[in-house]
């Protein structure tokens, strides 16, 4: 149980740090429409985090783990998510970023992580977890929205200017091996995959990779190499950019500990 509980907080981990990420654009969008699209993909994804924290809490039964527990009071090594979803929406490993953000980052990496999450809610529905099968389902129909809206800006910025191009180019190029970790098992995976309430990542590799190659050829983007370091993220081994996210996330929670809203 203990093994598939930090399964269930690998999946929440992931929503909630990509939900704050994303968030991190609202009032800075390249136009006032997407303020709003990537602020209702974060409101989305911090949603899919608090059921996955409550199932948690409901399943430790120790009357004190909450959500904000949870999301608020662990540290670094505790938390859970994939590397690829911690790291700034600029990087000076893509030459053609400027400033501390590149909206071609952040597409890159909504769509190499949406084109998964597609994929691991619709395998989850089938769990015999009928808890995290109910939040699958919900979860599916917004994967969906959030894959479909990556992919469109992936076509747009692929396939338009030069220097669209050569952004997002360089994004995938710098992010694309990040997903590594994605077909990396870990014992917590492996544990959840065996008790029947998990999805195999493995097995979603051959479908995963078509949704891929299929954008990026009609974006004319090359896929580059996902060779390199394989992060570690889930394993709870961070890169050193998640304590400056959840430096912002928590400060206010920390700072007032006992407040209710």
């Amino acid at each position: 149980m203990a093994a598939y509980q930090d399964y269930l907080l690998h999946l929440a981990d992931n929503a909630v740090i990509l939900g704050q990420r994303n968030a991190q654009w609202c009032g800075h969008g390249p136009v006032l429409e997407e303020d709003l699209a990537l602020s209702n993909n974060s409101l989305d994804l911090i949603g899919q985090a608090r059921l996955l924290y409550q199932h948690v809490s409901a399943l430790r039964k120790d009357g004190r783990t909450t959500e904000d527990l949870l999301a608020y009071f662990r540290d670094v090594p505790d938390f859970k998510n994939y590397t690829l979803l911690e790291l700034p929406h600029s990087t000076a490993l893509a030459p053609t970023t400027a400033g501390d953000r590149d909206y071609a980052v952040t597409i890159a990496r909504n769509f190499l992580y949406s084109a998964l999450m597609v994929l691991v809610w619709e395998a989850l529905k089938a769990s015999a977890d009928a808890q995290l099968a109910a939040i699958a389902g919900k979860s599916s129909k917004e994967a969906q929205y959030h894959l479909r809206h990556a992919r469109d800006w992936l076509l747009r910025l692929g396939d338009g200017t030069a220097e669209s191009h050569a952004r997002m180019q360089a994004a995938l190029n710098h992010l694309m091996p990040y997903t590594q970790e994605y077909w990396t098992p870990s014992a917590m995976e492996t544990a959840a995959v065996k008790a029947g309430m998990g999805a195999d990542t493995r097995q979603l590799q051959a479908a995963w990779n078509e949704l891929v190659d299929d954008a990026l050829a009609e974006a004319t983007l090359k896929r580059p190499s996902d060779s390199g370091h394989v992060s570690t993220g889930k394993l709870g081994v961070h890169s050193e950019h998640l304590g400056f996210v959840l430096a912002e996330m928590q400060s206010l929670a920390r700072a007032h500990p006992e407040a209710v809203w």
